[in-house]
């Protein structure tokens, strides 16, 4: 359906129509998804209107008719998260955790450390680091420079 559809610029430019929250024109998804021309914008546009997820209104701008799903991104209000960034605040918890713990044996004596467990601790920072890495470079992808450097947010 429209998900598999979503992808590569089309998705940018559908997650710039959804951030921005009120109509826009060729030209102001040109700039704010990063486009090369108002001609590659266009046919984005348009195969968004043909999946039904955008239409034009009155003044020929586009507006949001339907917020659809995303594989494997999650909407945050109007932002599109990837999936991986979430894993990697788990890992996140988790390493805060473990850290906490070997503190807690430093200053607890009665606390004692095994080996696998810093073991197990530096696992949980390389997953933890992984996810946000590959979530961050999934995020530029669908959030270019030039959206974070737009004053008009």
């Amino acid at each position: 359906m429209a998900n598999e559809e979503l992808e590569g610029n089309t998705l940018n430019v559908y997650a710039y129509i959804v951030h921005k929250g009120k109509p826009v024109g060729t030209r102001d998804v040109t700039r704010g998804a990063n486009l090369s021309s108002p001609s590659v914008a266009h046919r984005h546009l348009q195969k968004l209107e043909d999946l039904g997820l955008i239409e034009r209104n009155q003044y020929g701008d586009y507006v949001l008719k339907e917020k659809t799903s995303v594989s494997g991104h999650i909407w945050v209000g109007k932002n599109l998260v990837p999936r991986l960034m979430f894993y990697s605040f788990f890992f996140m918890g988790a390493f805060s955790a473990e850290i906490a713990l070997i503190l807690l044996s430093c200053v607890v004596g009665s606390v004692a450390i095994d080996a696998s467990f810093l073991f197990l601790t530096g696992m949980t920072l390389v997953a933890m680091i992984l996810f946000l890495v590959e979530g961050t470079q999934l995020r530029r992808k669908i959030n270019p420079k030039t959206r974070a450097d737009n004053p008009e947010k």
